[in-house]
């Protein structure tokens, strides 16, 4: 049975602190993306999941998100803000999306861009 505790579902994964004292969690593994954020009970309002992507879907989530959605320099395209579980997203500008609790949005946001605080985020 898949954990519901994140720091069970994080653990291996890449991280990194971002100059706002945010953490972000890069699933970087097929199991990670497959398993993102569903069925975990909670997330602190200081950490996020990138996964590249250009779709995410909500079900199984126990609580609602922000999804930050980036090019491929890192760039801030869209931002979808309070959504709930069961729904469908899609930026087809995108590739990678930032998801994190819901409210949480600008804390992850520095100028508009992610990717010049992660080193080597420049694929896809």
């Amino acid at each position: 049975m898949p954990s519901t505790d994140y720091t069970e579902r994080f653990a291996g994964l890449p991280r990194h602190t971002l100059t706002t004292g945010v953490t972000l969690v890069e699933a970087r593994t097929g199991k990670a993306r497959r398993r993102g954020l569903s069925r975990l009970d909670s997330l602190p309002p200081d950490h996020a999941l990138r996964i590249r992507t250009t779709s995410v879907h909500t079900f199984g989530m126990r609580f609602a998100l922000d999804l930050v959605w980036l090019d491929k320099r890192g760039s801030v395209v869209r931002v979808d803000r309070d959504v709930p579980a069961k729904r469908v997203r899609a930026c087809w500008r995108a590739r990678s999306v930032v998801e994190t609790l819901a409210g949480q949005a600008d804390a992850f946001l520095s100028e508009g861009r992610l990717s010049d605080e992660v080193e080597g985020d420049r694929g896809a």
